[in-house]
């Protein structure tokens, strides 16, 4: 299963969790995406949700994909 990644768009109210232009791996939370957020691992390094306004939903090629997981 590919995984599914977003890039930081907006990060106000959140400065120093979301870096704008910085692409976040989405980890699967079904119950989050039915009301429109998304569960990221953010600048402090644990996993919160943020409403998807704040992302816009980019696909990579598998390389650029496999390079960013094993970072």
């Amino acid at each position: 299963m590919r995984k599914r990644f977003v890039l930081c768009i907006d990060n106000k109210g959140y400065e120093a969790s979301l870096i704008p232009r910085k692409i976040y791996e989405i980890i699967p939370d079904e119950q989050a995406e039915q009301d429109d957020f998304v569960r990221v691992i953010d600048e402090s390094g644990e996993d919160y949700l943020y409403h998807v306004s704040h992302f816009a939903f980019i696909e990579l090629p598998e390389k650029v994909e496999r390079v960013l997981v094993a970072a």
